[in-house]
């Protein structure tokens, strides 16, 4: 990891549509080639919620996510960017065994939850998967009313004793979603009724009714237009307070503006981690700034 490539001879290069972010001016470290594929950056945080140590994740032979150890930091926002195929949701759906579900999978490492080793024989996936919440790519809720989908959670898990706690619980997961003024009057109507945009904030909803510690987030705008985006954006940024957010998403800029930490994956590696200014601005490996300056993605 100490080895160095060739200094770059070039002008700055903007990250396209973030003036803000454009490479520095400065002189800088020579960037780490290409054939280096060991992690470099800030890959572990004092004040860690998850942990992850050494993950590798199969597909039958084929090899996904090779050796990847990262911190989840308490309260932060977490991006995994990367070109298609990279494994960043693969590696997602490691953090609530969500890739239980694929016959083929297996996965190894470690993976903490706090002192919870979550992937230990003796844990249970569906309180862990109310713990570490998920929200899809592509808004799916239930075809029950929007007060059904919000409630449905914390019946099963036994989290409301009455139908006026279960009535809080619902506002409570509606207001923090940002979803109650705009619901309030037609609790009773179903959820696939509401926009695209409203519909992955009732999803979002619907993931906090279980008060989860972490949420995760795979590419959870990339069917929104952008003013449903930037009320997610903003949703995002709300949220980071109470909950710790790990986000999947293909847009740079996305990245830029809700994470305080980027991870960067290129075919099943885990290339550079680091605060997402410094990432955006200042990468250390040769691939993580083809990748931002898009040179390939």
């Amino acid at each position: 990891m100490e080895s160095m490539g060739a200094v770059l001879n070039r002008s700055e290069v903007p990250l396209p549509g973030v003036e803000t972010m454009a490479l520095e001016k400065v002189d800088r470290p020579e960037r780490i080639e290409q054939e280096n594929r060991l992690t470099v950056g800030e890959l572990f945080v004092d004040d860690a919620r998850m942990t992850c140590r050494d993950v590798n994740v199969y597909y039958g032979e084929k090899h996904a996510i090779r050796n990847v150890s990262i911190d989840v930091g308490r309260n932060q926002v977490l991006a995994m960017i990367g070109p298609s195929g990279c494994g960043k949701s693969t590696f997602l759906r490691c953090l609530n065994r969500m890739n239980d579900t694929v016959d083929t999978c297996r996965v190894s490492g470690d993976i903490f939850l706090d002192q919870l080793n979550i992937y230990d024989k003796s844990v249970d996936v569906v309180p862990l998967r109310a713990q570490v919440g998920m929200v899809f790519q592509k808004p799916n809720p239930f075809p029950k009313s929007i007060y059904d989908n919000v409630a449905y959670g914390p019946k099963i898990h036994g989290l409301a004793s009455s139908r006026s706690e279960l009535d809080g619980v619902v506002e409570s997961s509606l207001k923090k979603a940002g979803l109650w003024k705009e619901v309030s009057d037609r609790l009773d109507q179903p959820g696939t009724g509401l926009s695209g945009g409203q519909q992955q904030r009732l999803c979002i909803a619907r993931a906090i009714a279980v008060r989860p510690e972490v949420i995760l987030m795979d590419e959870p705008c990339s069917a929104l237009d952008p003013i449903a985006t930037a009320t997610v954006e903003n949703l995002i940024a709300e949220l980071q307070e109470q909950y710790t957010i790990v986000i999947v998403t293909h847009n740079m800029q996305q990245a830029a503006r809700v994470s305080q930490r980027t991870a960067y994956f290129h075919l099943g590696d885990l290339i550079e981690v680091g605060g997402t200014d410094r990432i955006f601005t200042n990468p250390r490996h040769r691939l993580t700034e083809d990748y931002i300056t898009g040179r390939f993605g």
